[in-house]
């Protein structure tokens, strides 16, 4: 099993190497389920940890995943940059107004990232795709690595039919991800028949920050040996 530790802030990545974590998701803002991160705390975290697997989120905003023109060149300019500061893996996605992969944005944005080529995970935008199965199928054409999703439920717990008739389907790796702890990492796993977890592990801070726990790092990788 591999644990990918969504990291919010520098100190979070320090604590899921710390829990043992083999691979962080990299972005700012958990509040509002996570934006593109300050790039100080990627340049930092990729010295400190020459070997760590590090995929960054690309989400310039809070909110839908129908983005604008401006909105894209902002992406891609934000490609360019994780990508040149180290970053070995992408998480975007985009849809349109009916709530199906924007193939257009999509191309666009993988075309800026093409000569580094990363590593790429479809993020939850895939939640609200109408057609799941048929976006799973264009996810895959288009090149991605991973799909992070609920198994469109609130949580991974609630989705693990979705997620293992998504498993079932695909060619790429399904990622669950969605209030994931050690309590119930092992189930979730059994259930959906996926080989990987993506969770925060985080604590609320006095200062109102989420910040990665790493004995709940620690606590979700016993769970599941």
């Amino acid at each position: 099993m591999i644990l990918e530790v969504c990291c919010g802030n520098l100190d979070s990545v320090k604590a899921a190497v710390e829990g043992g974590a083999q691979r962080v998701e990299l972005c700012s803002r958990l509040e509002v389920d996570g934006l593109t991160p300050l790039w100080e705390d990627l340049r930092d975290a990729r010295e400190l940890y020459p070997h760590l697997k590090i995929h960054v989120l690309i989400r310039p905003r809070e909110g839908d995943f129908c983005y604008s023109a401006k909105e894209v060149d902002k992406m891609a300019a934000d490609i360019e940059t994780a990508l040149a500061l180290g970053a070995d893996g992408l998480v975007l996605g985009a849809l349109d107004e009916k709530d199906d992969v924007d193939q257009t944005v999509i191309q666009e944005l993988l075309s800026v990232a093409e000569p580094w080529a990363p590593a790429l995970t479809f993020h939850r935008a895939f939640d609200v795709c109408r057609r799941p199965f048929d976006a799973l199928e264009t996810i895959e054409r288009m090149g991605f690595h991973r799909i992070l999703t609920s198994g469109q439920a609130p949580s991974a717990q609630e989705g693990t039919d979705m997620l293992r008739e998504l498993q079932s389907r695909a060619k790429l790796i399904i990622l669950p991800g969605g209030g994931i702890n050690a309590s119930n990492a092992r189930r979730i796993l059994e259930l959906s028949g996926c080989s990987e977890l993506h969770a925060s592990a985080s604590s609320l801070q006095p200062d109102g920050r989420k910040v990665t726990d790493a004995k709940k790092v620690a606590a979700i990788i016993a769970a599941t040996e």
